[in-house]
Formats: structure tokens, sequence, C-alpha cells
């Protein structure tokens, strides 16, 4: 194991807090917030029922509501997260459905009032890369040179059978084309993939993870595909079940996944919360700490780290 990879410590990956620890000198929180916007997959652009995943909430089921002003939002947040932190920075996260689906100019407004709160020491706004235009990257490169701007671009596959099941709504191209864009603007992109999904091998898994080696992107989410009640995910499940990944199967792709990704890749994510009392399978995914504490261990039995097969 080289030097770079002992500094990640128990973890054996280049993960969220070691990069926030090691730039900020702390642990900062994420606020998740709601921007009131929709998506074009929901308001008939493209579909009317979202990506086949997606829950009313939009992916967004633990952010505030949007009738709250975008401080009221954030002193709430951190209401939330007071007893995990003493630190006074936090990242404002816009995370229900797709951030940069609006006018600049409300965007503009929105985002000016995260960013100029005191206590916000970075922007995330988790988008499509169909929806940024010329001016919206233009407002985020305004905005990055006030605080870093993260953008969190919703990839989930490379494959086009899957995309097509998920309903995702644009081709490979328009991802990789936003992915260049910003990365001219130095505003690091966040990939956001979904392990498990129907019909994916671990083979098919891998080479997502492959491609976005090749690409200029900064982080990477990881997230469990969460069958949840309400979705037309589990419309299918219900009426053509497909198999479900075990804790142990889960464990061992993350693992690969990560022993492919090149070291500089933040690794945001490698499990993820589904809401209790919408969560249909898979059950084991509830003890999100035991998970965790798993994958730890497993990276450790094996003597693995962040880009080992590199």
């Amino acid at each position: 194991m080289n030097d770079k990879v002992k500094t990640w410590g128990e973890k054996r990956y280049h993960s969220l807090d070691a990069f926030l620890k090691n730039t900020y000198g702390e642990k900062i929180y994420k606020l998740s917030l709601n921007g009131g916007m929709t998506c074009p997959n929901r308001d008939g652009t493209l579909g009317t029922r979202g990506c086949i995943f997606c829950s009313e909430g939009g992916s967004g089921d633990f952010a505030a509501s949007p009738l709250l002003s975008v401080t009221e939002q954030i002193e709430q947040a951190k209401q939330l997260v007071k007893h995990k932190t003493s630190g006074q920075k936090y990242i404002a996260y816009f995370q229900a459905y797709t951030n940069t689906y609006a006018s600049v100019a409300y965007l503009r407004k929105l985002f000016y009032e995260a960013i100029s709160h005191p206590d916000i020491a970075i922007l995330s706004i988790a988008t499509r890369p169909d929806c940024l235009s010329a001016e919206v990257l233009a407002l985020l490169d305004e905005l990055n040179q006030i605080k870093p701007i993260w953008i969190e671009l919703g990839l989930q596959t490379i494959h086009e059978k899957s995309e097509r099941l998920i309903r995702r709504g644009y081709p490979l191209s328009c991802f990789e084309d936003a992915a260049f864009k910003l990365s001219e603007l130095s505003i690091p992109v966040i990939a956001h993939v979904i392990v498990g999904l129907p019909g994916e091998s671990a083979q098919d898994m891998q080479e997502t993870s492959t491609y976005l080696a090749g690409l200029t992107i900064d982080g990477i989410k990881l997230s469990l595909l969460h069958i949840l009640k309400h979705t037309d995910l589990a419309v299918l499940y219900e009426e053509e079940p497909f198999p479900v990944l075990s804790m142990e199967e889960y464990i061992d792709i993350v693992i690969n996944i990560i022993e492919r990704l090149p070291e500089h890749i933040v690794i945001h994510r490698i499990t993820g919360d589904g809401p209790r009392d919408l969560l249909i399978e898979p059950k084991w995914s509830l003890n999100k700490k035991y998970v965790l504490n798993s994958i730890h261990r497993k990276f450790k039995e094996k003597d693995s780290w962040q880009g080992k097969l590199i």
C-alpha cells in the first residue's frame, strides 16, 4: 500500500470525510435543500413519471420544504445536525429533482442566497447533464469565483439497455459533454452511479466505473438500488421480480469498482439511505452502519485499496 493510501486511514479509499478534513481542517456536513424545481422527466418535456426508481421526493426525500426560504431551510437543517458537529461550516446541497431546471434569474436568486450565508463553505447542486445551458454554465462559473461549486450529475449507468429501462432520458454523449464543459470551468463533477440495476451484471457495473475513471470527474457517489413504494420500479418488481443484490454481493462489487478508480477521485458515498417507511428491498440496507463497517472490514481482509488494480 502506498503512502498516499495510508493517509486515508481505515477506510482505504479517498473518502469525502478525508477530503474535507484535509481541505478545511474539519468534518463538514451537508444540508439538504429544496429549490422547488421539477424535472424534464416529470413535467412532460421528456416524460411525466420520472426515472423508474424515483420517489415522489425526486431523490430529495430528506430535503427541507421548498415552502421555506433558502435561509430558513439552512437554519432548519443546521438544527438537525447540530448534535453531530461543533463546526461552523456546511455544504448547501440542492438535492430534490433537477436543480438547474429553471430560469437563470430564478437560479441566480436561489444560489446567491445560499452561497452568501456565512456558514456555507460549499454549494453542491444535483442536476442532469441535459439541463446545463450556456447561460446556466456562465452563472455557475460566476458563483465558483465566490465559493466552491460542486455539480452532481445523475449518470447511474453507461449501458444503453439499462438507460432505457430507468428512463434516464439522455445519451451518454450528453454526460461526457457536460463533464468536459464543467471541467473547463474548474467546477468539480460528482457522478452518481446506481449499483444493482435490474439485469446488470457485476461486469456491467465495473464497466461503468472504468468509463468514469477515464473522464475528467472529481467524485463519485455509489448508491445501492433501493426499491421504494409508490415508484414504477416497485411495480416492475412486483410484476416481474428480478434478483436483488445481497449485502455480500454488493460489498464485493463496490470494492471491485473502487479498486479501479484513480486515487484523486473522491468517494462521496458507498451506499445509500432509503426512507424506512418506503423501502421494499433490500431490507439489509436499513442497517447502514453495519453495511459500512462490513465494507471497511472487507477492504482490510482483502488488503485492498482505491486504485489497486489500475
